[in-house]
This record gives C-alpha cells, structure tokens and sequence, in this order.
C-alpha cells in the first residue's frame, strides 16, 4: 500500500508488517489524545469562561468517571508496551538455524564476509524466506547497519560485536545505510541489500574464487600465529581446551561464571588477561593479540573456534569443522 509513498519504504523483511502496525497504533494514539485534548480545553474554556454575576460552584467526583479514565489509559499503554516487548524479543532472539553473515565496518564502507568465504564490499546477497545472522563489529568508530525496507538498524562499536537478524520476505535490492553520524564522508557510507530466488542465491555462491571457508581461514591462523601448541585437542595443554566451548558456562578464577559467545572468545584473543579461565595461572601465559590482527582475521579466529565440534566418545580430540564438505585437519 505505502510501497511508492517517498516517506514509506516497503516492507520486506517477517519484522515489517508488525513494526509497521505497532508505529501507526502509537501515531494513531498520540494524534487522537492530542485533538481531544485540545477540544476539551477550547470547549472547558469557552463554556466555563469567567462571566458577569456566575459564581463557581463545586462539582462532585464521579466514581465511574475516575475508573475510567484510569483503566483506558493503562489498557492502551499496555498495548503499546506488550506489543513492543514482543517485537523486541522476536528482533533480538535470532533462530538457532540461521545463516551467519560477519560484518566490518570501517570509514566509510562495510565489509562484509560469508561463513562460507564469499566476501563483499558494500553489497549483501541473502536467499529469500532464509533468517541471517549478523554478527558485526567496527575498525575504527561507531557505525549503524540500517536497511529501511527490513525495519531493522543496529550500532557497530568498535571491540565488540553487536548482532541482529532479519528474513527478507521479497526479492528486490533494498538500501543499506549507516545511520550514525561517523565522520566527514558518512553519507557517502552506503550500500545495497539483494533479497534472491534460492536457485539464484545459490548460483552467486557457487561463483568466483573462495580460498575456503571462514571457519578454515581461522584454522589456518590458528596454526600460523601458534595457537595449537598451547590449546590442545588430545590432552589438557597450557592453555584451556577449545573443543565444544562455543556458548557453553566458562568458569572464571575470580569465581565469575561467563557464556562462551563470540565477545568472549574475541576479548579472549586480543587481551588474554581480561578473564582468566580458573586452574590456569594469572596472569595468563597468552600473548596479547590486541594490534597484531585485522578484524577481519578476528572473524576467522572466532568462527574456527566456534566451529570445533567434541570429539567423539573413546577418540582422540580431533578438531572437527562444522562445515559440510570439509576434511578437518588437525594442529600440529
């Protein structure tokens, strides 16, 4: 209905629809309260204006009256806050299944990197009716991933990551903006959506040159920058054991016990001595990466770590990718 209203972009994303119905039930609210407010003060006014020899007299409090304009008020504000909590736990609760999707942020575009390999530049091709997950961080300033038409924007801060989700429910290119203020050339820090046919999807996959996945490319670093001789697979090693960490309770030796999401197995790589893992000595024998990757190497690092599957029961621990058709390889 609002797809060719300028000041209306078109819904495409299962967020839409009902952010959309919630915005016009708050705008709807808020102009209905403001013109009868206003016509009971014209009317009180004028009909109750100081005359000549008519004197005020004391109007008695109607209990219904009272009851009424307490409980309708509540019941609409109530509305609003359900249906926005609804709304906010739906757009921050990704589906277990969904599609990964790493995204950097840097003055002034985005960069942004398949857990498959396939990397863009100010561009991102999802399937049509596929949840994706972004899990997003920033090189430089702060940043926000807005696309209109998914109804969805998220800041990107520098030293964490940030994460939303979305489905697109329509094919079409759709505008991609960062909507926070970041320096001299942020309007110029734009880009475009391309909602695909499956087929289609995957015939761009399936094209140009990937030096393997993502969680791979971390295999590769995790061997280059020596991580194995400290995180061992087999038996217990210098360092904690990474085999099925991801977001499993970690036990920290201030007595803290922490999730082990991404934030935490990034903080983990670039300052080792922010959280100690308990039974192992403080401060942590772990170098400090902070400097010494790209963000870009961080994402690697984190879905390598994430993709390490345990080992199965009776079998040495063998670091098993997650990614279908791939051969693990493990350290040396």
């Amino acid at each position: 209905m609002f797809d060719n209203f300028p000041l209306w972009p078109a819904a495409a994303s299962s967020h839409a629809f009902w952010e959309d119905v919630l915005y016009i039930f708050l705008i709807v609210v808020c102009v209905a309260m403001t013109l009868l407010i206003f016509t009971a003060v014209a009317v009180f006014a004028t009909k109750y204006r100081r005359r000549h020899g008519r004197e005020a007299t004391q109007i008695e409090g109607s209990l219904l009256l009272e009851i009424g304009w307490t409980v309708i008020p509540l019941g609409i504000m109530m509305v609003m806050f359900v249906g926005g909590a609804v709304l906010y736990f739906q757009m921050r609760t990704p589906p277990r299944d969904a599609a990964e999707v790493y995204v950097v942020a840097k003055q002034w575009m985005w960069k942004l990197q398949h857990t498959e390999g396939q990397r863009e530049i100010n561009e991102l091709h999802v399937p049509i009716g596929r949840d994706i997950r972004l899990i997003m961080t920033s090189q430089d300033v702060i940043h926000s991933f807005y696309v209109p038409a998914f109804r969805i924007k998220m800041d990107v801060i520098p030293g964490r990551y940030t994460t939303m989700w979305f489905r697109a429910t329509k094919t079409g290119t759709y505008h991609l903006f960062c909507a926070q203020y970041c320096g001299t050339m942020h309007s110029g820090m734009i880009g475009q959506v391309v909602v695909m046919e499956p087929n289609d999807y995957q015939a761009w996959m399936s094209g140009g040159a990937v030096a393997g996945s993502l969680a791979q490319n971390g295999q590769q670093l995790f061997q280059q920058f020596g991580c194995s001789t400290c995180h061992r697979f087999d038996v217990q090693g210098r360092g904690p054991n990474l085999m099925g960490l991801f977001e499993k309770p970690v036990q920290l030796d201030d007595g803290r016990t922490v999730t082990a999401d991404e934030d935490y197995i990034r903080e983990s790589i670039v300052n080792s001595q922010a959280k100690v893992v308990s039974g192992f000595a403080r401060p942590s024998i772990m170098p400090v990466f902070q400097g010494q990757v790209s963000e870009e190497q961080l994402n690697a690092l984190v879905a390598y770590v994430k993709s390490l599957a345990p080992a199965p029961t009776g079998q040495a621990g063998t670091p098993e990718l997650k990614n279908p058709g791939t051969e693990p390889q493990s350290p040396k």
